[in-house]
């Protein structure tokens, strides 16, 4: 009888581990997908009010979340050609760049950016240098969209039978319970990991309507010259951008800055940049400074404290790369959350004690 349960743990040992290696290997759509799961979750319980089917409600949460960002990622990208091939026609790139990548100055001189006049363009020729130099990338433009791809299709089909069964997965592991010891620990950890991820989420979208209506309010004041481009676009990316710790919002309003200022300098009107200036001071404080003093505590979580939670955001992507931004606060979480449940009673605590309050005065999200 023990030789079978020790065959048994062996064998299950080795799924355990080849288990274990498949997720470290895609750690990153999996960490993403976990994150995308709590932040849809509340949502997709609340459509159960409309009597939908899961599957129905589970793909219109993922549909509300990520088909916004696809779009606006996508809308940018377009905005960013066309804007780049507009820049291109008004200043002397082309002469400078093109001497060196000739398909730069044939862009350039692409008149009609349609369907048919790049149709016309391509037998024309005028495409050649641009058709040889992809193709001289191709190899490496398949890998990265190749695993672009692989990981979406990961992070969409995980979370999207996350919402169907994670309450299964939930019940599962609650087999394993001794003495209400696992219980605690997952519904204490499944509580707090929706408050910090779910918390994310409202914070993107209070910063990029903070954004949106600080530089609406620029534009009505500055000169057109000094203007921000696509005011509701710059503010949803830096909403987004808001994910990022320390750097955070800076990677889309210092650019978006020097953007507004290329004009009024190459126009010889210098008395615009105190415009420009007077748009950092006021996206510092308003869009970067006031938000993260004032929201960041409501949404930081029940019990998690926002100073160790910062942190998390700084360290995570350091150590585990960009999807670190979402493993960190997790892994955080499940510490937290081990060390105020289930190691106290392992060492013999009492539980009912909750000992020195370290976010005493802290706002969470519940109240807010």
């Amino acid at each position: 009888m023990d030789e079978k349960r020790l065959v048994i743990a062996l064998f299950g040992l080795v799924i355990a581990a080849l288990v274990g290696f498949i997720a470290y290997r895609f750690v990153a759509p999996l960490t993403v997908a976990v994150f995308l799961y709590y932040s849809t979750r509340r949502l997709y319980h609340r459509l159960e009010r409309f009597r939908l089917p899961a599957r129905v409600r589970a793909a219109v949460s993922l549909s509300l979340v990520g088909v916004p960002l696809i779009a606006l990622l996508s809308y940018t990208v377009v905005l960013l050609i066309v804007e780049a091939r507009r820049f291109i026609e008004q200043y002397p790139v082309a002469e400078t760049v093109g001497a060196e990548n000739s398909w730069v100055g044939d862009l350039a001189e692409l008149s009609n950016p349609t369907f048919d006049g790049v149709l016309q363009a391509y037998r024309s020729g005028q495409l050649d240098p641009l058709i040889d130099f992809v193709s001289e990338q191709a190899s490496i433009l398949a890998s990265t969209l190749s695993g672009l791809t692989l990981n979406l299709v990961i992070t969409v089909v995980v979370t999207y039978y996350l919402l169907l069964d994670g309450s299964k997965f939930h019940e599962w592991l609650l087999t394993f319970d001794d003495d209400a010891v696992v219980r605690e620990y997952l519904e204490t950890a499944d509580d707090e990991l929706e408050a910090v991820l779910y918390g994310n989420l409202l914070n993107v979208i209070a910063i990029s309507i903070i954004a949106v209506v600080t530089y609406t309010g620029y534009n009505m004041i500055a000169p057109e010259i000094v203007e921000v481009p696509y005011p509701a676009l710059a503010g949803a990316l830096t909403g987004v951008a808001s994910l990022i710790p320390v750097i955070g919002m800076k990677i889309v309003y210092i650019p978006l800055a020097a953007a507004t200022a290329v004009p009024s300098v190459l126009g010889n009107e210098l008395t615009g940049l105190v415009y420009v200036a007077g748009f950092l001071v006021v996206a510092a404080i308003v869009v970067d400074t006031i938000p993260d003093i004032v929201l960041r505590p409501y949404f930081s979580g029940k019990a998690t404290h926002v100073g160790l939670l910062m942190l998390a955001y700084i360290f995570g992507p350091v150590v585990f790369g960009f999807h670190g931004l979402f493993l960190a606060p997790i892994i955080l979480v499940l510490a937290l959350t081990f060390a105020n449940t289930a190691l106290i009673r392992l060492l013999g605590g009492d539980v009912d004690d909750p000992g020195p309050e370290l976010s005493r005065g802290q706002r969470q999200l519940d109240e807010f």
